[in-house]
C-alpha cells in the first residue's frame, strides 16, 4: 500500500500563511552579517507610509513564529508595524556562528532591525522569547520603548529546571521541549496548555513532529544549553529595566509557574506590572487571543 502524502499540518501552515498576509506582512529573509540570516515576517514593502510606531513580536521554543503569534497579527496590524522574525535555527533562520546563548539571539535581532532601518520599537516578547526580549531592553534602552514579557520566568533558577523536568517526568530539558515520540508530545502539550484537549492520534502528532519538531533538533538542544538565566545556583541574575514593562501570564501555567511572576515584578522594578489570564497555561496568546490581544494592546498603545 502506497503510503499517503497528505500533511494535515502543511496545510494548517498554508492557512496561516494566508492570515499573516491578511495582515499586511510578507515573508522575508536578510542576511545581517556575513555570518547569519534571518527569516521574518514584516510589513510588505509595498506598504503605505502610515503613521504607525513599530512592534516586534518574539516567539518561544517550539514551532516557529507563525503557529505562536497568529492570532495576534490581525489585531495588532491595526494599531502597529508588525515584524514577526524566526529566531535562528527556527525556520529558515541560520547562522555559522558557535554562539548559540539567548544573548546571541537578541544580538541579531536588534541587527536586523537596525538592518531595516526601524530605529524605535516595542517587544513582545512569549517564554524564551521573553529572555531575548529582556536581553534586547536591557542592552538598548534608547530603541526600545515598551516591554512585555508573556509566561517567561527569566527569574527561573537551577532548581526551577530540576523542578520542571520533574514534573514533565523526563531524564532532561530536551525530551521535554524537542520532543521525538508521540509520548513526548503528548506531555509538552500536556504541560503547555490548560484546556481539555481531545485525543490526538499517532499519525497526526508523527506529522506535527515531522514538520514543526525535527528540522535544526541538534542545533536548537545547544541553544537550550547555551542559556544563561538559571545557571547560577539559586539567585537570579537580573537587573532592573527602565522600560514601562508588562508582565503577562496563565494562571496554571506548568512551564513556569506563574508564582514566579511575582517575583520577577519587583526584580524587573517599579515600572513593572502584571497581568494574569484565568484557565490558560503557558500560552494565554493562543487558548485566549481576545484577551491577551486587549491586555496588550490597552497598554502599548496606552
Amino acid at each position: 500500500m502506497v503510503a499517503s502524502c497528505f500533511s494535515p499540518t502543511s496545510v494548517y501552515e498554508c492557512y496561516l500563511r494566508r492570515c499573516f498576509s491578511a495582515a499586511g506582512l510578507s515573508s522575508q529573509r536578510t542576511s545581517i552579517d556575513n555570518e547569519t540570516t534571518i527569516h521574518f515576517w514584516g510589513p510588505k514593502p509595498n506598504r503605505s507610509s502610515a503613521n504607525k510606531p513599530s512592534l516586534l513580536l518574539i516567539h518561544g521554543f517550539g514551532p516557529v513564529s507563525l503557529w505562536q503569534w497568529h492570532p495576534q497579527v490581525h489585531f495588532l496590524s491595526s494599531h502597529f508595524h508588525l515584524y514577526v522574525p524566526d529566531l535562528i535555527f527556527f525556520g529558515d533562520s541560520t547562522t555559522d556562528s558557535f554562539e548559540r546563548s539567548e544573548i546571541f539571539q537578541a544580538k541579531s535581532i536588534s541587527k536586523l532591525m537596525d538592518k531595516l532601518g526601524v530605529v524605535r520599537y516595542s517587544i513582545i516578547g512569549t517564554s524564551y522569547g521573553g529572555f531575548v526580549a529582556y536581553h534586547m531592553a536591557a542592552m538598548w534602552p534608547e530603541r526600545v520603548d515598551k516591554v512585555v514579557v508573556a509566561s517567561s520566568a527569566i527569574n527561573k533558577t537551577r532548581h526551577d529546571n530540576a523542578e520542571l523536568v520533574k514534573r514533565a517526568g523526563v531524564e532532561n530539558i530536551d525530551d521535554l521541549l524537542l520532543p521525538e515520540t508521540t509520548e513526548q508530545l503528548r506531555t509538552l502539550l500536556r504541560l503547555v496548555l490548560f484546556r481539555r484537549r481531545v485525543f490526538l492520534p499517532d499519525c497526526l502528532l508523527n506529522d506535527i513532529l515531522n514538520n514543526l519538531y525535527k528540522k535544526n533538533k541538534d542545533r536548537k538542544s545547544e541553544l537550550l544549553r547555551g542559556i544563561t538565566f538559571g545557571r547560577d545556583g539559586h539567585h537570579a541574575n537580573i537587573t532592573p529595566l527602565c522600560q514601562d514593562v508588562l508582565l503577562v501570564w496563565g494562571d496554571h501555567d506548568q512551564i513556569f509557574p506563574y508564582e514566579k511572576a511575582f517575583g520577577l515584578k519587583e526584580l524587573l522594578g517599579a515600572k513593572t506590572r502584571m497581568e494574569v489570564i484565568k484557565n490558560t497555561g503557558h500560552a494565554p496568546q493562543l487558548e485566549k487571543p481576545k484577551e491577551f490581544n486587549n491586555i496588550v494592546g490597552k497598554f502599548l498603545c496606552g
